[in-house]
């Protein structure tokens, strides 16, 4: 078998590297410093680089102007964009428009595709639930009007949605009375919609996301089943490709920084103990790495096993979230008092981690859930 990347996924990663090279991780006021947001808005400028470089639109198909990859390209190129603290919703909107492309109806792929795959349109998915520890589907209820096209209502709440002031879509997960769930596209600005503010670790501005009877069109909703469920696995699968590349440049820094900081004469890389806990996590982002690509190739190539998809992202979760956040740690003593000086990186990279180490479910909720689905799958 032949594990390396495609020539597609490669350039993919190395047009992101190309991408991000200038990119300042530092560029906006530190988040321990600030008590609301760090900028008003995401990146603009990154994002208008990234659209010239065809990023925004990988997972798209070349009839709507994108290139055809797939998961795992998204995936190379998350990872180089949280080495550096990329401030834009790349994962996001990536994973919605997939989801739109997927299991969309053609107006709403013929509306929408082209123009997010240019970065006209900015889309977000809400995926945290009404507390951010309950399903994100039961949240928010959805009723349809009489008629096949009749319009959807949906009422409830939806908290911690990222980029919920830039983005001019939500894709809201909701549940219906028959126990289905389906995906409705909101308008940011509708009538019947409402957005609180909020804020996280990083010190990013979330939405949290208030529905009151607001009215859907039927194309803009959609109803097939899977379709949450793929969503969500993709966003998941992202969320940990965002941990892996932070938490190799957050390695990287502490092998720099050990290497040039000395004590009793040598430099403290050299020192027993502090190699042990580099080796340590060194491993870890190794055992993220594999189950990363796992997961995400199971999401692009759809393969059947014991398990369902679920629990290959279930394991690369609970990787991502315990590695990222013993990879940081690990940093933060290992640059003794530097590593909280607020005019150095590191101290960003904590909070960033703290927030990914979290969001979409902590270890603790992935391993239940993985509990479950071995429970229900016979693996002899």
């Amino acid at each position: 078998m032949d594990f390396t990347f495609s020539e597609e996924q490669q350039a993919a990663a190395e047009a992101a590297r190309g991408v991000f090279a200038d990119v300042a991780p530092d560029a906006v006021p530190s988040p321990a410093l600030t008590t609301g947001a760090v900028a008003d808005e995401f990146d603009r400028a990154l994002w208008a680089r990234l659209a010239d470089a065809d990023l925004l639109s990988l997972l798209s198909a070349e009839e709507y102007g994108g290139a055809g990859l797939d998961a795992v390209a998204l995936c190379l190129v998350l990872r180089e964009s949280a080495k550096v603290l990329a401030r834009v919703p790349l994962l996001e909107s990536s994973a919605a428009m997939a989801a739109v492309q997927t299991y969309g109806g053609p107006e709403l792929r013929a509306e929408l595709l082209a123009r997010a795959g240019r970065g006209e349109v900015v889309l977000t998915v809400a995926a945290s639930g009404r507390t951010g520890h309950d399903p994100a589907e039961l949240a928010v209820t959805a009723r349809q009007e009489e008629g096949e096209r009749a319009d959807w209502i949906l009422d409830g709440v939806q908290t911690a949605v990222p980029w919920a002031y830039d983005a001019d879509y939500v894709v809201v997960p909701a549940h219906t009375a028959a126990d289905r769930t389906v995906l409705a596209l909101v308008p940011r600005v509708h009538d019947g919609v409402a957005l609180g503010e909020q804020f996280s670790t990083s010190g990013e501005r979330l939405g949290e996301l208030r529905l009151e009877s607001a009215r859907i069109a039927a194309r803009d909703v959609i109803d097939v089943e899977g379709a949450w469920e793929w969503l969500r696995d993709l966003l998941t699968t992202g969320t940990c490709a965002l941990a892996l590349g932070l938490g190799e440049r957050v390695l990287r820094m502490s092998s720099e920084y050990t290497s040039k900081r000395e004590q009793f004469g040598f430099p403290v890389a050299t020192f027993q103990a502090v190699a042990v806990q580099a080796a340590d996590r060194y491993i870890d982002l190794r055992a993220m790495e594999v189950t990363l690509w796992q997961a995400a190739w199971r999401i692009g190539a759809g393969a059947g096993d014991t398990l369902p998809v679920a629990g290959d992202v279930a394991v690369a979760k609970i990787w991502a979230s315990e590695g990222v956040r013993r990879v940081v740690q690990t940093a933060q003593h290992l640059h003794g008092g530097f590593g909280a000086d607020v005019d150095y990186p590191l101290h960003r990279y904590h909070a960033w981690a703290k927030h990914l180490e979290l969001s979409l479910g902590p270890a603790a909720a992935h391993e239940e859930a993985l509990g479950d689905l071995l429970a229900a799958h016979s693996l002899g």
